[in-house]
């Protein structure tokens, strides 16, 4: 008996000029598609080098980009959206954080710029899909229809920061990394293999428009500086800032007061107050948050109808907790079986049933188990 030949597809592979990206391209290209490398240019004023391993927007990395791409066989382009990206993911930045926020960039990122921009323009051009070097998997069923699901290896899983790709998009998403238990070293390994000397370079973290890591900083200098007051819950003064925006909820380093806690213990973060430019401080158990509401919900398929038990991850890096859900009047309402701390505003809440990725929205409130004053 015989079977079909997997379709051979036209695939742009995003290639940030890091090893994860250039091996994905390379497995994309040795599985028999026709692959085209892009390098996107997303700062409006490069830097020649890297900080460290801060940062992937670089001349550099660029370079790298092109370097691996010539070892991998395939055409390869920079393709300037930096006037896109300074718009819907640094200024949204600036406004989130403004706003008492906290936002989370590399969704922003995925969603407007990747698979929105990106995706956009290669259908324009006659692509098929797009390649990225993230740590998921897509699957697809017999009718044709795709979910996002977590990676095999849990340990590098990024599907949280892909939870805002709708149905249509995921039908032109290609992750060749996604499902594949190889560890990082491993990959490193195949990337000297294949004769990509990209193999040691160190991986990007934090943010990638924030080259040398100092949030903080780069906020003070679109934002100035506007000392405000730091409070306890009863609203007795404990020092000063210059800046609201420069705190997160939950944050306990970087809070410079003077006075101690009656307890003893360390205080948080519970409140930012944008209008009145107060930091509301106190103790952990404050932080404990019982439910919360979020917009703007992005559904990796057909919006779910009724209530329903899913597990929900709130940061990046962070681990899954139970909890219900249910779509009211076009907002998410999320009610935990168990109090979770350090849920702040802006952050995204993405829901999966089992490794299934069902989507996310935008925190916009959250339900404390004790008020903050």
């Amino acid at each position: 008996m015989t079977t079909d030949a997997p379709r051979r597809l036209r695939v742009l592979a995003a290639m940030s000029g890091g090893v994860d990206s250039a091996v994905a391209a390379a497995r994309a290209a040795e599985a028999g598609h026709d692959v085209t490398g892009v390098h996107l240019a997303l700062s409006e004023n490069p830097k020649s080098f890297r900080t460290g391993a801060r940062g992937c927007c670089t001349i550099e990395d660029s370079h790298d980009a092109r370097r691996a791409a010539d070892v991998i066989g395939i055409p390869f382009y920079v393709w300037d959206l930096a006037e896109r990206f300074r718009e819907d993911v640094v200024e949204d930045f600036f406004a989130e954080y403004e706003a008492g926020r906290t936002p989370n960039p590399c969704l922003r990122c995925n969603e407007k710029i990747k698979f929105a921009a990106l995706l956009d323009k290669a259908l324009a051009l006659g692509f098929d899909a797009v390649c990225t070097g993230h740590y998921a998997t897509v699957v697809e069923h017999p009718d044709g229809s795709r979910e996002l699901h977590r990676a095999s290896d849990m340990a590098k899983d990024q599907s949280y920061v892909l939870g805002v790709l709708d149905d249509q998009q995921l039908a032109h998403a290609m992750f060749p990394l996604g499902d594949t238990l190889t560890t990082k070293a491993e990959i490193r390994a195949e990337a000297a293999r294949r004769g990509l000397f990209v193999a040691k370079k160190p991986d990007s973290h934090d943010i990638c428009f924030i080259a040398d890591g100092d949030t903080q900083a780069f906020l003070a200098k679109r934002l100035g500086t506007a000392e405000g007051d730091i409070v306890d819950e009863s609203g007795a003064k404990l020092g000063t800032h210059e800046g609201a925006y420069g705190f997160t909820i939950g944050q306990r380093k970087g809070l410079r007061i003077g006075t101690p806690a009656p307890d003893g213990k360390p205080r948080y973060v519970l409140d930012i107050s944008p209008v009145d430019n107060t930091v509301t401080v106190g103790p952990a158990e404050a932080l404990d948050v019982t439910a919360l509401t979020a917009v703007r919900p992005r559904w990796c398929g057909a919006a779910p109808s009724g209530p329903g038990t899913y597990t929900a991850q709130l940061r990046a890096h962070g681990g899954e907790t139970e909890v219900t859900a249910e779509l009211v009047d076009g907002e998410l309402r999320v009610a935990f079986a168990e109090p979770v701390r350090g849920v702040a505003p802006g952050q995204a809440v993405v829901l999966y049933d089992g490794t299934r990725v069902v989507g996310s929205a935008t925190i916009a409130t959250t339900d404390r188990a004790r008020a903050v004053a």
